[in-house]
């Protein structure tokens, strides 16, 4: 089996949240792969603190959910989902209309007053456009009131947004959940502090996923505060591990990286695409879901982890059942 091109079972597709399976959201399972014995763990999300020392720098991505989903309407009255991605401006955005041809100028009607009009492919993608998306209130505020959250088919019935947001989520903006984080509570945080582990934040707005075409990564918002750089570079000097919670906490630490590994404060956008023959310079380990096959996020994880210890980990994620996706188990790469 090579993860980069690996078949997943339709029964280990999470199909809903843990909570509608009779869990707590820390409840989910828990594997750990250690890279240099290859040794492999499997246990539960409240263990983590065993698998952490104290010292040890947590960065999580603090941002936020939307109900990005709109229902958009043609003039001939036909309706399609449209998908709000990523705010570049003002008013613009990259938005995804989905399963639907759009034509540049074409300009469609969304809940309440609202208009999106597509003007151009965005940087040449085959799904997502750059629109004008006009709307009659605060964006938050119209979200709120409009919208819901994005939902891929092998989700089976509509969750509220409560459902999608990290517990430490601080700044709306994500598409689709950092859903690596979604598994932390107040509990397993506080385990966490009693041992002595510390924990930072960066904020990274997630665009939607590339589940359909396997697309590259394109440009997101990201912020390294000071006080976050500063927390990496002081744990990597005392030879204190870096874990990362999630694939967009690679991206935005990497982003405001030297080669040398120091990482500075910075803001703004990134395309930074991590592949194995870029060396990783800020972290030391990182937690995520289980990804895609054929995803890009999956040579980001080879280039932490290498091919080799990759594919005996996710051999033994599908020999054991872990469950995919946002709703799914998670990964802790040592």
């Amino acid at each position: 089996m090579r993860p980069l091109d690996c078949s997943l079972p339709a029964e280990l597709e999470a199909r809903e949240p843990p909570e509608a399976r009779g869990l707590a959201r820390d409840e989910v399972r828990l594997m750990v792969s250690c890279r240099q014995t290859d040794a492999i763990f499997h246990t539960n999300f409240r263990a983590l603190p065993r698998f952490l020392a104290p010292g040890d720098l947590l960065v999580v991505n603090d941002s936020g959910t939307i109900p990005a989903a709109l229902t958009a309407i043609r003039k001939n009255g036909d309706e399609f989902a449209l998908h709000l991605s990523t705010r570049m401006a003002s008013h613009i955005w990259a938005v995804e209309p989905r399963k639907t041809a759009v034509r540049a100028g074409e300009r469609d009607e969304l809940p309440d007053g609202g208009a999106v009009t597509f003007l151009a492919p965005h940087h040449g993608s085959t799904r997502l456009w750059r629109a004008l998306v006009e709307l009659p209130l605060p964006v938050f505020t119209y979200l709120g009131r409009w919208g819901k959250p994005i939902r891929y088919p092998y989700v089976t019935g509509e969750w509220p947004i409560e459902m999608y947001q990290t517990v430490y989520a601080r700044n709306p903006g994500s598409a689709e959940m950092p859903s690596a984080g979604r598994p932390f509570s107040e509990r397993v945080l506080s385990a966490l502090a009693a041992w002595g582990v510390q924990v930072a934040a960066i904020t990274l707005h997630a665009g939607v996923a590339s589940l359909e075409e396997h697309e590259a990564p394109y440009e997101e918002w990201f912020e390294v505060p000071p006080a976050t750089a500063a927390a990496v570079n002081a744990a990597r000097r005392s030879c204190r591990r870096v874990v990362a919670v999630g694939t967009t906490v690679i991206r935005a630490l990497e982003s405001g990286s030297e080669p040398s590994g120091l990482v500075h404060e910075a803001r703004g956008w990134t395309d930074l695409v991590v592949t194995p023959e870029r060396r990783i310079r800020s972290a030391d380990a990182l937690l995520t879901g289980f990804h895609e096959p054929r995803a890009t996020h999956l040579a980001m994880l080879e280039a932490i982890a290498g091919r080799r210890h990759l594919e005996s980990a996710y051999d033994a994620a599908l020999a054991n059942g872990y469950l995919w996706h946002e709703f799914g188990d998670v990964h802790l790469i040592l």
